[in-house]
């Protein structure tokens, strides 16, 4: 309960926030409102793999709960949108806007993050999460500047300073 609380919280004070510092409604969602959602899932990680020897709940509960965040907060939105649309008769557009840019973005740096976790794998480093104090926190540094070079390059593309697809 506390978590939902929380979650609630964070995603209040994020919408308001970006709307204060003058942050498009794209990039507050990709960085403040995702932190808000995937808190959460942070937490719910961090004892599965506490839990688990092998840590494989853990890394399915990652990537099965970004999925699930995605496919049923957009997908549920646009469907009651569209039958909404149908009901009355009307048109339902969606504007692309940058997702394809950002999702390209995304999908690449995902695939990079995962082949990492394969090669964390080898038994000389010691599993996904587990292993050397050294090979964890270059992990973990090497993860964070993707996730800060996703945020910069949908960032510009959002703001027009960099052109997308």
């Amino acid at each position: 309960m506390v978590i939902g609380i929380l979650t609630a919280v964070i995603g209040d004070v994020a919408s308001s926030f970006g709307c204060s510092i003058g942050l498009t409604d794209a990039v507050t969602a990709i960085t403040f409102v995702a932190l808000g959602t995937s808190l959460p899932d942070t937490f719910a990680s961090k004892v599965a793999a506490i839990g688990d020897q092998y840590a494989d709940s853990s890394i399915g509960n990652v990537t099965g709960s970004n999925a699930v965040n995605v496919f049923l907060g957009i997908g549920l939105g646009w469907s009651i949108a569209a039958i909404y649309h149908a009901i009355k008769g009307t048109q339902f557009l969606v504007q692309p806007g940058s997702l394809g840019f950002s999702v390209t973005t995304f999908c690449i740096f995902a695939v990079v993050a995962i082949i990492l976790i394969m090669f964390r794998r080898k038994k000389s480093i010691g599993g996904e999460l587990g292993g050397p104090k050294v090979a964890k926190y270059i992990s973990a540094l090497f993860l964070f500047f993707l996730w800060f070079v996703y945020i910069l390059l949908a960032g510009l593309e959002n703001y027009c300073i960099i052109e997308g697809f």
